[in-house]
């Protein structure tokens, strides 16, 4: 995880960051007016661009997706949750980057360019997942304040960010790669080699407790809170029935384990 606070020593990583976030905050605002959870969440085309940052630009597009979404937040959702949509948002982008280097789907050759059904079928796994956590981290925070049910939001992120990412991200990444690999734009072409993550068991150990995290983690917080009487869909937009403690505490601990198996990577 260094290279996510050694690239600030980077200019062009940077600018990319500065890029990212405009461009992620500019899809965001237009759309801020078609509510699925009022000021929580709304149709989110933007959620296409998260996960292809994140693999062209490694940790500038984590930096850059939670920044934008901030900046998106700024226009209609901005509240105590938006610390965990910065969060969540970094996840999102972070997740994928680091599991299409380090789970071993997609093997020798690791550029993101999508030329092969593998890449595409992990590119898929890994937006799911991405968007996942996304919605585990915010779910977790805003049910273990009172805000907003665990189940709602959980379920809605997660099908709010990961349609989006593959439907739209799948043809966006394969228009983008050949020219940001052209025009030597990807964070392994610009970052120094020593700040690079190293890969590797450790990595690997990571990568693994990171999937386990996200599956059992979600997973298990919609188990609970829908036992709990929690609804999914629109019965659970209102904040009945957050809070509940078992929720909260198996989510909380999983956003938890979920950073720490960045570090290991």
């Amino acid at each position: 995880m260094k290279e996510v606070f050694r690239m600030w020593n980077n200019t062009k990583m940077v600018v990319l960051v500065a890029l990212c976030a405009g461009l992620y905050a500019a899809l965001l605002i237009p759309f801020k007016s078609l509510v699925l959870i009022p000021g929580i969440t709304e149709v989110r085309p933007a959620s296409a661009l998260p996960v292809v940052m994140g693999l062209l630009f490694g940790p500038a597009g984590a930096w850059g997706a939670a920044i934008g979404n901030l900046i998106g937040d700024f226009f209609g959702s901005l509240g105590v949750g938006s610390i965990f949509g910065f969060v969540g948002n970094f996840m999102f982008a972070y997740v994928p980057y680091k599991l299409w280097n380090n789970l071993g789907l997609v093997k020798k050759d690791k550029e993101p360019d999508l030329k092969s059904g593998k890449k595409i079928v992990t590119f898929v796994i890994v937006s799911i997942l991405g968007s996942m956590s996304c919605a585990l981290v915010i779910a977790a925070g805003l049910d273990i304040l009172n805000m907003v049910p665990f189940a709602a939001l959980g379920t809605i992120i997660t099908l709010n960010n990961s349609i989006p990412s593959i439907v739209l991200g799948i043809p966006v990444l394969m228009l983008l790669y050949p020219r940001i690999k052209k025009w030597d734009l990807l964070y392994t072409d610009i970052m120094d080699k020593r700040d690079l993550p190293r890969e590797g068991g450790l990595a690997k150990i990571g990568a693994m407790v990171m999937v386990l995290t996200i599956v059992i983690g979600l997973g298990g917080g919609l188990a609970l809170a829908l036992g709990a009487g929690q609804a999914a869909f629109s019965a659970g937009f209102a904040a009945g029935g957050a809070g509940t403690a078992s929720v909260g505490a198996v989510s909380g601990i999983a956003s938890a384990m979920l950073i720490i198996s960045g570090i290991l990577q």
